[in-house]
């Protein structure tokens, strides 16, 4: 099954003295799909994306990579084995240019996190990668500015860009839409979509419209167990979906 699913869990349950913030979530995310977790607020989305990156450990339940049991995995040793969380490794340097954040970035897939001591000539090297990179997310006009002044979605694309410098084979993105307004919306959504082409992508979304057009297959959480799954069109048909999610606010 580790060549169909990339990513499965198997009972994940997470306990809070006595409040189940997240309770026998049984999860299998298709290898090169883009999967979306949603539902309401407190449902238990971001604990159980804690979970698979390690950030949490389980109560109960187990958690598999690529059909290797990776429950008692420490969080580093996760993102070493192709399982990356969008903010694990992009928090971004404000007053570094965009080039020098994929940089930094660069520097940790080759073993040397952070070594700014090292000689121009040595950082140098990774210049024409991070190029790449950046003009992968539709960056490379911003290669020399310092990442403060740019523009909030640029921030995010800088973001994947520095998460992408870790050649993950699967991205966790946890509301990659937030605080951004239309025109930000489509951009970053287009390069999801882009950066999808050979990985697996695994988010949390409240952006019914971007999960919708990005989405291969969408889980519902409620109450931190499993209510629904499928892709949008049967889970928004869904009466119980309707209900506890799509009922408040949402079409």
């Amino acid at each position: 099954m580790a060549d169909e699913f990339i990513l499965e869990t198997h009972g994940l349950t997470k306990e809070f003295a006595g409040f189940f913030a997240v309770r026998d979530v049984t999860l299998k995310v298709r290898r090169g799909s883009i999967h979306a977790l949603i539902g309401p607020n407190g449902a238990g989305k971001t604990t159980c994306f804690n979970l698979l990156t390690k950030f949490l450990q389980p109560s109960a339940g187990r958690i598999f990579y690529k059909g290797q049991d990776i429950t008692a995995v420490a969080p580093a040793d996760v993102a070493r084995l192709g399982l990356v969380r969008s903010f694990q490794i992009s928090a971004v340097f404000p007053h570094l240019t965009a080039l020098e954040n994929v940089r930094v970035a660069l520097q940790r897939q080759h073993g040397h996190s952070f070594d700014f001591w090292r000689s121009k000539s040595v950082l140098n090297r990774f210049n024409g990668r991070a190029l790449e990179l950046l003009n992968d997310v539709g960056l490379s006009e911003f290669a020399a500015v310092p990442a403060v002044e740019m523009p909030y979605g640029r921030k995010r694309a800088l973001e994947i860009a520095t998460t992408l410098a870790l050649d993950p084979e699967m991205m966790l993105l946890d509301e990659p839409m937030a605080g951004m307004g239309h025109e930000d919306i489509d951009n970053v959504a287009k390069l999801v979509k882009r950066v999808s082409a050979n990985r697996t992508i695994l988010m949390v979304e409240h952006n019914l419209n971007v999960v919708a057009n990005l989405s291969d297959t969408i889980t519902v959480l409620t109450r931190g167990h499993v209510l629904a799954e499928g892709n949008y069109a049967t889970v928004s048909k869904n009466p119980e979906v309707q209900q506890a999610y799509l009922g408040a606010g949402h079409a």
